[in-house]
């Protein structure tokens, strides 16, 4: 069965809506810990928005928005302490909001469709995800795209696995896929 995954840019006053119900989800809260009040979710998503070096997208599947991305720059980032950074490496935080699109294998599907856009960037040749060392699913699922573990780190908000996808890797492992 094939799905169509696209992307489109996050909007505040239409989109918030569903935020808060996703940030309020049982799967999302342990490592989201966004599960605030409105006023205090709008807040932090003001700033989110509103950030230069870092763009929010919501994930559709079929047209059906189930995920939110948060794609950045890692300079600029709190993660740019944690390694030696190169000028264009960027960053990404991910969530499957709608539950009944759960455990069905699409996180690896979504993870590489975004992967490829943040590689179309040419001078980006690393991009990095550090998820929550507890959240040993997406650590699987960033395994299976091409990321690579490196180290733990310790992040303001979480102790954190520093994950590298290198554009080669990357691009070797899904050749077959878009040739």
């Amino acid at each position: 069965m094939s799905h169509t995954i696209s992307f489109r840019p996050f909007e505040l006053g239409k989109d918030f809506p569903m935020i808060m119900e996703w940030m309020h989800k049982e799967h999302v809260i342990p490592f989201w810990q966004l599960n605030i009040s409105e006023e205090g979710l709008f807040k932090h998503m003001e700033k989110a928005v509103s950030d230069p070096h870092q763009k929010l997208y919501i994930g559709l599947l079929d047209g059906v928005p189930i995920s939110y991305w948060e794609c950045y720059w890692v300079k600029g980032d709190i993660v740019e302490d944690s390694y030696k950074t190169e000028p264009f490496d960027q960053g990404i935080h991910l969530l499957i909001g709608e539950t009944s699109y759960l455990g069905k294998g699409l996180s690896q599907h979504l993870l590489r469709a975004m992967l490829e856009f943040q590689f179309d960037y040419q001078a980006t040749q690393k991009v990095v995800a550090e998820p929550d060392c507890r959240n040993e699913k997406m650590i699987h699922v960033f395994e299976k795209c091409g990321f690579r573990k490196v180290e733990p780190i310790q992040l303001p908000d979480k102790k954190a696995m520093l994950m590298f996808c290198e554009r080669e890797v990357f691009e070797k492992r899904w050749s077959s896929v878009y040739s």
